[in-house]
């Protein structure tokens, strides 16, 4: 991505129009020669370079100096021969006596760039470039590689934002710029120029886009808000401007129209994930306290599927656990368990807690039994085993699988205390009721300790 318009002519055949590409200005070597053994001289020069005899190319560049001492043309030329060689400081001074004889061809200056360039010659590059610059202003693409390369990051978003305005974004100053405004210290300066850009051109959507993202990234949620009413303004038929007029519809109780706002921003591929988090879990709020548009909100999980940062149907899950609403808990535990790894851990220890509060026996003792194979030594797994074999009365099961996890249970006093009292229940259904007395009375004990 570095010196996409650094000059390139240095290895070019016998009268190649290297420069016509680029330079408005007459090329070197198509000035006519002033004598004929000047002219001799100066193509024999260019034929050795051809053939890279670059140190025969010298000795008759040389012949032309004597000549015509004033000629710019034989020095860049004798530069250029001296570079090929890697004699850098005389290639340098070549091109400086080309530049002294004829500051006005941007081809001289381009000569002690390469050179710079070429010894990391960072600063003096910095500064020939600037000259180059006042003849072409596409050069300063140039200049912000350099800064980027001196970390002069201040200098570089200046130039990056000028060469946007004046030229249109390209792809490598957009990379630029995601690097540095990844440094937090950069990020007031974009946000400013983002705001002067929208008030330049209030159409321009990918403005308001980018200064909603940098708000978001710094949790300013209010003025991420607030640009998004502002594009909502501006432009009704924005993807973006359907965060602010959803938010606006929830808040007015419209809640038709916050959904249909809702659906626009899960389905864009332009809208940053965060915010998309953000506009469910205002939804998943909004329906905790209406529940009649549940199946909205079902329709809202969908398209988070294959989100690989946030397992969202078990956050949900969560949230209604948190409320006490178990049946809905589950309802989402389930489903995130379908859609990703059906013995994910936490999401089971979730789904058989909730379970146990709905007294949904039946479907708790077969999972925690499938769970036991393939956690072996989770003592919770057999506890709730244990309790749901009670439950549906299989106490002799019951009591097999409470004995074996026993053997699992660890520092954890209250688990602990928890399997001796299921184990006196699973005794008791059996008609042992000697058992159930010494297993009932050794967790009353254990909780004396822990108190």
């Amino acid at each position: 991505m570095i010196r996409k318009r650094v000059f390139t002519v240095l290895f070019f055949a016998l009268f190649s129009t290297s420069f016509s590409v680029f330079a408005q200005q007459t090329e070197p070597e198509d000035i006519a020669m002033a004598t004929d053994e000047y002219q001799d001289s100066f193509y024999e020069s260019l034929k050795q370079k051809g053939i890279e005899n670059y140190d025969k190319a010298i000795v008759s560049l040389e012949k032309c100096i004597k000549l015509k001492p004033n000629d710019a043309v034989a020095y860049f030329e004798l530069g250029k021969n001296y570079f090929a060689l890697k004699q850098y400081q005389n290639a340098q001074d070549a091109f400086e006596k080309a530049t002294q004889i004829d500051p006005k061809n941007k081809w001289f200056w381009l000569g002690i760039y390469d050179v710079s360039y070429e010894t990391k010659n960072y600063a003096l590059a910095i500064e020939i470039i600037q000259k180059i610059i006042v003849f072409d202003e596409e050069y300063k693409d140039d200049l912000i590689s350099l800064y980027m390369i001196t970390n002069q990051y201040d200098k570089a978003l200046i130039a990056i934002n000028e060469m946007n305005e004046k030229f249109g974004k390209s792809s490598d100053r957009e990379i630029y710029k995601a690097q540095i405004l990844s440094q937090g210290k950069y990020q007031n300066a974009e946000i400013d120029n983002l705001i002067e850009q929208i008030k330049k051109d209030p159409k321009e959507e990918s403005n308001y886009v980018n200064l909603i993202f940098l708000y978001s990234k710094n949790n300013e949620n209010e003025k991420s808000l607030n640009v998004a009413k502002q594009l909502a303004k501006e432009i009704p038929t924005s993807e973006w401007a359907q965060v602010s007029l959803f938010k606006g519809y929830l808040d007015a109780n419209q809640a038709d129209k916050a959904i249909k706002s809702m659906n626009v921003i899960l389905a864009s591929s332009k809208i940053d994930s965060k915010i998309k988090h953000r506009t469910l879990n205002e939804f998943l709020i909004y329906v905790n306290k209406n529940p009649q548009y549940s199946a909205d909100l079902e329709k809202a999980i969908s398209y988070f599927d294959n989100d690989k940062d946030v397992d969202v149907a078990k956050e949900i899950g969560k949230f209604y656990h948190s409320k006490g609403q178990f049946e809905n808990a589950i309802k989402y535990y389930e489903k995130d368990l379908k859609a990703h790894s059906d013995t994910d851990l936490e999401t089971n220890m979730l789904l058989l807690e909730a379970y146990s509060q709905v007294k949904q026996y039946d479907p708790m003792t077969k999972r925690a039994m499938m769970l036991i194979e393939v956690y072996p030594s989770q003592a919770q797994f057999y506890y709730y085993a244990g309790l749901g074999n009670n439950q549906i009365k299989q106490f002799k099961n019951a009591k097999t699988v409470l004995e074996m996890g026993l053997d699992y249970v660890v520092d954890d006093a209250k688990l602990e205390a928890n399997f001796n009292i299921q184990l006196g229940e699973a005794y008791n259904g059996l008609g042992d009721a000697r058992k159930k007395e010494e297993y009932f009375l050794k967790a009353n004990e254990i909780l004396k300790k822990k108190k």
